[in-house]
């Protein structure tokens, strides 16, 4: 018979985060597939990138593994996940890419191991699931930023200084908004203070009534997503305000929505603005975060205030 226990959730405007050691030059840092399969020609770039920054990155066994669309079986990308958190050498763990299966190995990570020591974790997209289980198995804060399987034309010199700070200092950090970026019209004035939690939309909303969802009591939501039409926009931010977990929300900070339109003469800013406007709460747009050009990198789970006279997310490291 399952062991079903009952899923409490602490809000995160009272809970501390657990910030792990910032990285240092010679430090090793372990590159892991937890979702989807990743290209070994992209993951070059990103060895090159690293070793560049003096650390000393190290695949992991099964970091090219391939099940269609997961990069091998949940058993594997686990098992990479828990040496990584195992090694005590390994000092930080770097997703190479999201897609799609992360939610499907969560439950099989040692958070004892998590806890015992503590490492950065680094990665976005279908990562959020993975964020969202270590939090709530470790409290740990996490860097939401690109994978290492680089790619220079869409992150450029400017976003991989952006992961380095985020992974090597503990220098907060400032995103502001861009009037080019598609949902920059989306704005509700105001200012917000409370920890930086999200991602992917998707995954937000594919962790609803689970035990790793977090309570957005006092938090300011970040949201972000590809290729999915205003339509889909639409029904995802109302299936959130309709389950009650925006109801305590301090703020929302809305980055890209990359490739997200269709035929209809409604566009994913006028969705974001409709659906989020109503709160009472200060919404900011625009922000270069998420799968668009020049994507920079924010901590999550750490105290961040939205500013949106200023137009500024500012986010306190992720690192100690």
């Amino acid at each position: 018979m399952t062991d079903v226990r009952p899923v409490t959730a602490v809000p995160l405007a009272q809970a501390s985060p657990v910030r792990p050691p910032a990285l240092r030059p010679g430090d090793q840092v372990m590159l892991v597939s937890p979702s989807g399969p990743t290209k070994p020609e992209r993951v070059a770039r990103g060895l090159e990138l690293l070793t560049g920054w003096g650390l000393r990155p190290v695949l992991a066994p099964n970091a090219y593994a391939r099940q269609g669309y997961l990069a091998g079986s949940d058993e594997l990308r686990a098992a990479d996940m828990n040496a990584a958190f195992a090694d005590p050498d390994v000092r930080g763990v770097l997703c190479t890419r999201g897609g799609y299966g992360a939610q499907r190995m969560v439950d099989a990570i040692d958070m004892a191991a998590v806890r015992a020591d503590p490492k950065v974790v680094a990665g976005f997209s279908d990562i959020t699931a993975l964020q969202f289980a270590l939090w709530r198995g470790a409290r740990l804060a996490t860097v939401h930023g690109p994978g290492a399987a680089w790619l220079d034309q869409r992150t450029p010199a400017v976003s991989a200084e952006s992961l380095r700070r985020a992974l090597m200092t503990t220098e907060p950090a400032t995103v502001t908004r861009l009037p080019t970026e598609e949902t920059a019209p989306v704005l509700v004035p105001g200012t917000a203070t409370g920890p930086l939690i999200g991602g992917n939309l998707c995954l937000v909303l594919a962790s609803l009534g689970t035990r790793d969802m977090p309570d957005l009591t006092g938090a300011i939501l970040l949201i972000e997503d590809v290729e999915e039409p205003p339509y889909k926009v639409d029904r995802m931010l109302t299936q959130l305000r309709r389950t009650g977990v925006l109801d305590g929300v301090a703020g929302v900070a809305v980055g890209q929505f990359t490739n997200c339109a269709d035929d209809w003469a409604v566009s994913v800013a006028d969705v974001i603005a409709e659906r989020l406007g109503d709160l009472g709460v200060p919404v900011l747009g625009g922000l270069p975060i998420g799968h668009g050009h020049g994507q920079l990198t924010v901590p999550v789970g750490t105290p961040a205030t939205l500013d949106t006279t200023a137009g500024t997310l500012t986010v306190s490291p992720a690192v100690s």
